[in-house]
């Protein structure tokens, strides 16, 4: 499949030649996201510099996250199989350190650790479908959820989602309800034995979603990302297409 993406950009652009062929640059691009392997060992075992491999992998995380599904479509797709729930989730990927201003946005104090927030979206099965543009690390999940209109989404699709207690204050129309979660107890307010088991049941039917980040974490590349802040969407999604077409293969 990435060999394919990249003959097709060649023959887009024009270009005639490349220092090595297609299958061999997918080869390098899957063994960096994969294994997480350093650019200048690739360079080295390859015949060829370090920024041509970064050039390679950064191409070809291009054309790959411009194959992840946007949220709308990716909501009516699940509806129109006859699906009528997806489970959401955060998750938070480690970043390098940041240095001056950029340092302080990254900083997670939930986590205790620098890296972005990311929201995604799975079916009942933890296939994911979906994945949000990176925030920083000290956004939360909530706001990230109302920035990308996730309520509105789902009332369009005539889907409900599941999700944690991250999420409570998220729903926007107590009458009709499109988040389900559990419930919180608070100090002279604990939880009676059917609202225990209410959640229960939810943390139970979310149990799926944990599978679904798991599996986008095998590639190691996401372990700590060390490329800039700014191409770190495009990677999430890059590896959303790749986990996808690994596990439907």
């Amino acid at each position: 499949m990435v060999s394919d993406l990249i003959r097709g950009r060649l023959r887009k652009i024009g270009s005639r030649w490349r220092k090595l062929p297609p299958g061999r640059i997918a080869l390098i691009v899957l063994a960096v996201l994969r294994h997480d392997r350093r650019l200048s060992d690739m360079a080295g075992g390859n015949d060829v510099s370090a920024s041509t491999v970064r050039r390679w992998l950064l191409e070809v995380i291009e054309l790959l996250a411009a194959r992840a599904p946007r949220l709308d479509r990716a909501l009516k797709k699940i509806a129109r199989t006859g699906g009528v729930v997806v489970l959401l989730d955060g998750t938070l990927v480690r970043t390098r350190r940041r240095t001056g201003d950029e340092n302080r946005p990254n900083y997670s104090g939930n986590h205790k650790t620098h890296g972005l927030l990311f929201l995604a979206l799975t079916d009942e099965k933890g296939n994911l479908v979906w994945i949000s543009a990176a925030k920083p690390g000290r956004s939360s999940e909530i706001t990230t959820a109302r920035h990308n209109k996730i309520t509105v989404h789902l009332r369009q699709a005539g889907l409900g989602a599941l999700a944690d207690l991250g999420f409570v204050a998220l729903e926007d129309d107590p009458d009709d309800p499109v988040i389900v979660n559990g419930r919180k107890a608070t100090r002279n307010h604990p939880l009676t034995a059917a609202q225990k088991e209410a959640n229960k049941l939810v943390s139970r039917e979310r149990a799926a979603n944990e599978h679904g980040f798991a599996d986008l974490k095998n590639w190691r590349i996401l372990t700590k990302v060390r490329m800039n802040a700014r191409h770190a969407t495009a990677l999430l999604r890059a590896l959303l297409v790749l986990t996808n077409a690994e596990i439907q293969r």
